[in-house]
């Protein structure tokens, strides 16, 4: 069945939406560290955000900018296709940041088109803190000729699949997932809480949210390749291809991508649960000493 082709909005693309405050706790930070299973204890007692933290601030505004460009109707359409963390120092609690976010370009397929936002998180005074792209899948409509930037390459090298992992991480996740990250991240997706809803949405059921799935990726990343050291991870990106479901056990393996180059190693990764890939082209990039 051909998909129908809807018209996107051009002139939205490279326009900032409002600059949106956020200050952080270390009470918000330890609720986020729960709410993702994360053995590091810095983490869980509030000193520093987990790196996926850094979503957080920025989600009401990554969703506005992407429908600025998609039409608004398209919403129940959307499901997170990539993200991608380019850390420039960790956020700490007494941080006040501002966060602000524009669409900078959209892809038309049969199945289903995307939009790619950019979010920089900045502190009052100005320090950028990381940047994001994010890109927001819409199932089954072609938006036509795209327009605008990609966002940032990260690729696996099926070459590497040749290498053994350096190593592989398995976590549950749990029953009770979606009800404990939903408050803690600020989605309120039903998707994620309402049975029949994701099931209306040609869902399974409630499915883990993606953003849940990748932080658990980035503590794996973090226990087994950077001695549990947020301050060390300069990048971290995923193509999220299937849903995860609360209940089922997940597998992460890590590949060394290659020699350190500017002080920093990178490590493709792949996340499975059972046979399905979950999480496909994840990249994490480790300096190699905490500056």
């Amino acid at each position: 069945m051909t998909s129908p082709t809807v018209e996107f909005d051009t002139s939205g693309l490279g326009e900032w939406t409002e600059p949106q405050p956020f200050s952080v706790t270390a009470e918000r930070l330890a609720e986020y560290a729960a709410a993702t299973n994360d053995p590091i204890e810095r983490h869980r007692n509030g000193e520093v955000a987990p790196p996926v933290f850094a979503v957080v601030p920025a989600f009401t505004s990554m969703a506005p900018a992407a429908l600025s460009v998609a039409p608004v109707e398209l919403l129940m359409r959307l499901v997170h296709g990539e993200q991608d963390f380019h850390f420039h120092r960790p956020i700490r609690p007494g941080d006040d940041l501002v966060v602000r976010a524009k669409p900078i370009g959209f892809t038309g397929r049969e199945n289903g088109s995307t939009v790619v936002v950019y979010v920089e998180t900045r502190t009052e005074g100005g320090e950028l803190v990381n940047e994001q792209w994010m890109t927001a899948f819409f199932r089954k409509v072609d938006a036509g000729a795209g327009l605008g930037e990609p966002a940032p390459a990260h690729r696996f090298d099926e070459s590497l699949r040749k290498q053994p992992a350096v190593a592989a991480v398995t976590q549950h996740i749990d029953d009770d997932q979606t009800f404990r990250y939903s408050p803690a991240s600020g989605d309120p997706m039903p998707i994620h809480l309402d049975d029949e809803i994701a099931r209306m949405s040609g869902l399974p059921g409630i499915i883990n949210h993606g953003l849940c799935t990748m932080a658990f990726t980035s503590w794996a990343a973090l226990t087994e390749l950077a001695d549990g050291r947020v301050e060390r991870l300069r990048r971290l990106a995923v193509r999220f291809a299937k849903p995860v479901l609360p209940g089922q056990d997940i597998t992460t393996e890590f590949r060394r991508a290659g020699d350190p180059t500017g002080g920093a190693t990178s490590y493709v990764y792949e996340t499975s649960a059972g046979e399905e890939l979950v999480i496909k082209d994840g990249l994490a990039v480790i300096a190699d000493t905490e500056s």
